[in-house]
């Protein structure tokens, strides 16, 4: 096969697969949005405490789910190779790891949350509803790690569909829970802020089971009793691992830049919250179609077709670069009126308009770096995207960004929070090229040490 820069064939692939993992992506976000409504609608408390407790909740989150997103190119290598019956035990397995990983983190959530009663300097009420929330939603954890297992086990077919279905209900299901909990409507004690973790806990068992309903629909005999085989569970652990902390590397960098701009002032904190939480919705079209390449790509490698995989990945940059040079216009183009959204304070709308022009320029870095590292996750190749965010946050952007924003190491005058923006603009940069750099890597390997690599 030839390889190709772009593939209208392939495109259309990836577009297919990817809408419906961007709608998943709304309907969680929307829940998110919902709980910070309804219990700002219960007092300020209570919306702050949904806040401080999900800066403690989304990192946990995300690092479980990183680690069971390594079932979806198991599934599609092992599906392109031809071996539909080999696929099942990867859901099988991956559940008792979902389980272990329930387990330690309930308990790293729990540890947190009585941490949170003794913090310094926070608000007796702000403590004990904060601790409420999280000892609230940790019950809720089993059924968000089984549903990762099964949203990965199913992505890994290529159906991305029922992860739609299971976030639009999941949606449906959050806000009547969410009112009867929080302002005790229906019998139900009035909890206020901790009424949202406890309706958000059990959303995750209600979209763990509309997976659940998914699969058997799918592939009635995957969902069968198999004792644990810790040698595919410890496989599936090896190649999650490093791919979670990249996650977790990531969501922990933009919360120790959010913690260092903090003495700056309310505006400047707002401005840049506002600018955030756009760059957060936007880069949800790159990580949609991401999932996409990290199926093409693991499926093309599984059929031992080299130049499939190349042309998938290359076809979805070009997709990913389209889709930065639109979000960056908007974002250029909107900038004054997207913040009105959020506020309607003068300061913090002009510092938030600002920054959305950083925010337009890196469109392209991070669009290229999300999309090529998906690609890198097809070749079950986690270790480098691990390697890559480390140096790229860690190394680049947070270090600059300090030496930019709060000293005058660099330049004469600090810059404030822009010097924190410039320095994410660099850490995108540097990513994309190291990933880039990777995939050129692996790309010149024979077929040999490709199937070698992704069957260790």
């Amino acid at each position: 096969m030839k390889v190709r820069w772009f593939q209208a064939a392939e495109a259309r692939r990836l577009f297919t697969l990817a809408l419906p993992v961007f709608l998943a992506q709304i309907a969680q976000t929307s829940m998110g949005f919902v709980d910070t409504v309804v219990a700002g609608k219960a007092s300020p408390t209570d919306m702050a405490s949904v806040a401080v407790a999900s800066s403690f909740w989304m990192p946990t989150m995300l690092f479980g789910q990183g680690m069971l997103m390594a079932i979806t190119p198991l599934v599609a290598q092992t599906l392109g190779a031809d071996s539909r019956g080999a696929v099942g035990r990867f859901l099988r397995q991956g559940a008792w790891l979902a389980l272990f990983i329930a387990a330690l983190l309930m308990a790293v959530i729990y540890g947190i949350s009585l941490g949170v009663l003794h913090m310094d300097r926070v608000e007796p009420d702000l403590a004990r509803l904060t601790s409420g929330y999280l000892q609230a939603i940790m019950w809720g954890l089993p059924g968000l790690m089984l549903y990762c297992a099964q949203r990965a086990f199913l992505e890994g077919h290529g159906r991305t569909r029922p992860a739609m279905l299971a976030g639009f209900i999941g949606l449906g299901v959050n806000i009547p829970l969410n009112f009867v909990f929080v302002f005790g409507w229906l019998g139900a004690p009035a909890l206020g802020g901790v009424g949202c973790g406890v309706a958000s806990a059990v959303v995750c068992w209600v979209m763990s089971f509309v997976m659940f309903l998914s699969v058997r629909r799918f592939k009635p005999r995957a969902w069968r009793f198999e004792a644990l085989q810790l040698s595919l569970a410890l496989r599936i652990a090896r190649i999650g691992l490093p791919g979670a902390f990249a996650m977790l590397v990531e969501t922990l960098s933009f919360a120790i830049i959010a913690v260092l701009i903090a003495p700056l002032g309310t505006a400047v904190v707002a401005g840049h919250q506002v600018a955030m939480n756009v760059s957060g919705l936007v880069f949800m079209l790159p990580l949609s179609l991401g999932v996409a390449t990290t199926i093409r790509v693991g499926s093309n490698l599984g059929e031992g077709d080299l130049a499939g995989a190349r042309t998938a990945r290359r076809t979805a940059l070009c997709l990913a670069l389209g889709m930065a040079a639109l979000t960056a216009s908007v974002l250029l183009f909107g900038r004054r009126y997207i913040p009105l959204v959020y506020t309607d304070d003068a300061a913090v709308i002009a510092l938030a308009s600002m920054l959305l022009v950083y925010d337009a320029i890196y469109q392209f870095s991070d669009a290229t770096q999300v999309v090529s590292m998906a690609a890198l996750r097809g070749y079950n190749d986690t270790r480098a995207i691990f390697g890559i965010a480390f140096i790229s946050y860690w190394l680049i952007s947070l270090p600059l960004g300090y030496g930019l924003g709060l000293t005058s190491w660099i330049l004469p005058r600090p810059l404030g929070v822009v010097g924190f923006w410039i320095a994410i603009i660099f850490g995108l940069t540097c990513a994309a090229f190291l990933v880039l750099w990777r995939l050129a890597r692996l790309e010149r390997l024979p077929l040999e040490a490709v199937r070698a690599k992704i069957n260790k």
